[in-house]
């Protein structure tokens, strides 16, 4: 109470920011061979619109904007928008800077590594061009309003970590973001078997 500031180092210091670069590659793989031409395909040459909910330090945002600019080409820039959001602020500048250590890019395979960083003083730094289509800003999945008209809303092993209530209000959330034809890409902990229907 008597200082207000120690409120957002502690919630930043209890948050899980575990993630990486294709964290589970057979997944990635099957977003990669299957779910993206079929959005894309779908968009009829229209855009094509990502959210990375609990995107942490920019590692899954960053990875699907690498996927989409392999499958579009020139097209990626006019017509792909990744909005990557998190409540941790100190990730999110982390995740806007798109630098990297070595350790950091570990399981990132090396022709991306190739295409999409460069090497600048020790360490990796994410495409400009690429980065570009990448927005990062806070939301508290809690309470704030879902960002709308997404083809594919990215939210893995994030869930898990709320109580029952909370997550039904969350995939409620998450419903209303997505287009008919949206895909919601979770983690392969999180089961919703209580939101079938959904």
């Amino acid at each position: 109470e008597l200082h207000p500031d120690e409120f957002a180092q502690l919630f930043n210091t209890i948050l899980i920011n575990v993630t990486s670069f294709f964290r589970d590659p057979e997944s990635w793989d099957h977003l990669r061979d299957s779910v993206l031409p079929e959005l894309v395909e779908a968009s009829a040459g229209g855009p094509v619109r990502v959210w990375s909910a609990g995107s942490a330090a920019g590692q899954e945002a960053y990875s699907v904007a690498m996927l989409l600019h392999d499958l579009l080409g020139s097209e990626f820039r006019e017509r792909v928008k990744v909005y990557a959001t998190d409540v941790d602020e100190e990730a999110l500048n982390h995740a806007r800077l798109a630098t990297y250590t070595e350790r950091e890019l570990t399981g990132l395979p090396d022709s991306y590594r190739e295409r999409y960083f460069d090497q600048v003083a020790g360490r990796f730094v994410f495409r400009p061009d690429v980065r570009r289509s990448v927005i990062f800003g806070r939301n508290d999945l809690t309470r704030d309003a879902p960002i709308s008209r997404i083809d594919l809303l990215i939210c893995r092993n994030t869930l898990m970590y709320f109580n029952a209530e909370t997550q039904s209000r969350i995939i409620n959330r998450l419903a209303f973001a997505l287009r008919p034809q949206g895909v919601l890409f979770l983690g392969k902990a999180e089961m919703l078997l209580n939101h079938s229907s959904l």
